[in-house]
């Protein structure tokens, strides 16, 4: 009996290859997402193996807008929200201003606000697409409204006065170029480009190598004088500068005494490129925002000798990538 037993034993323990199939096909039947990591450690007895798995999986889901927002000031939920014995929410701004942090809900008036670690979870975890056309950021709810001040496909718009025209401004040079056919150059970041510019060009527009418009004004300051404008076209013009600009004109001719001393002569402005939008006149002789070419500094227009050209050089720069702000 004995023997039999351990034949039916035997018969029914799978053998080493055998297992060794079974464990393979267990590895390779995990879910999708899924990434196994397994550590073994020698010790008395035998091999110790402790397998850990590793799993991110972000789900698309409908949620009522409400359950995002402090009932109390209807404001969207940021870390830290609080919540009542009997489960109602508030925003940390709220519960702060309750006598003795208690809920007014509450029947008894007995339900005082403590820290909820589950919804700090939930407000800091969900995130929706930026509302603006173009803008492929997922923003945490609440930091939406920051993140619209600072996004670079921000609606804005026209610069043309008379011109109702709102869209992106990655499509405001298209707009400008077809419609009020304004000229379009290609420039690119820290390199320098040179531009003739005739002083009767009046727009110019410069886009850049993320499509970000930057509109060119040539306008006539008095006395001969030339003015060379730069600003940037985005919806938040009150938002801190993201563009340096250097523009500079040399002198073509330079008199002897200059030529002989070994110095360019020219005149040049290192500057914060401003933004704007909406029309109006770009040129303001209170804001730094151009560069001032005196009538020495123009040159006669190719094949054109009763017209003048700025022989302008530019240089734009940026002071922190967009994704600096929020994105």
């Amino acid at each position: 009996m004995q023997g039999a037993a351990a034949a039916a034993e035997r018969r029914s323990r799978p053998s080493p290859d055998k297992a060794d199939e079974s464990s393979k096909k267990a590895r390779l039947d995990l879910p999708d997402g899924h990434m196994k990591q397994e550590a073994a450690c020698e010790g008395d007895g035998g091999a110790i193996v402790g397998a850990a798995y590793i799993q991110r999986v972000e789900l698309a889901v409908r949620i009522d807008k409400q359950m995002l927002h402090c009932p109390l000031c209807t404001h969207p939920f940021k870390p830290p929200v609080f919540q009542c014995k009997a489960g109602h929410p508030a925003c940390s701004g709220c519960v702060a201003l309750l006598p003795f942090r208690q809920c007014k809900a509450c029947v008894d008036g007995g339900g005082f606000f403590d820290p909820c670690p589950t919804l700090d979870t939930l407000v800091s975890s969900t995130r929706i697409g930026c509302p603006n056309v173009g803008c492929q950021w997922y923003v945490t709810y609440h930091e939406v409204t920051e993140h619209q001040k600072v996004c670079p496909y921000a609606p804005c718009r026209c610069t043309e006065p008379g011109c109702g025209y709102v869209g992106a401004p990655q499509a405001l040079a298209g707009h400008l170029r077809t419609v009020h056919l304004v000229p379009v150059r290609a420039v690119q970041y820290g390199k320098v480009s040179k531009l003739q510019l005739s002083v009767s060009t009046m727009r110019l527009v410069l886009l850049d190598d993320d499509n970000c418009v930057f509109l060119m004004t040539v306008g006539a300051l008095g006395a001969g004088i030339t003015a060379v404008s730069v600003v940037c076209a985005r919806a938040r013009a009150v938002t801190r500068p993201r563009f340096t600009c250097k523009m500079w004109v040399n002198l073509e001719t330079p008199p002897a005494a200059v030529a002989n001393c070994g110095k360019e002569d020219m005149v040049l402005v290192d500057m914060h490129i401003r933004s704007i939008s909406s029309p109006g006149a770009v040129v303001a002789a209170g804001e730094p925002t151009f560069l001032t070419v005196p009538p020495m500094y123009l040159v006669p227009a190719a094949g054109d000798g009763a017209s003048m050209e700025v022989p302008l050089h530019i240089r734009i720069d940026k002071l922190s990538p967009w994704s600096d702000a929020l994105v």
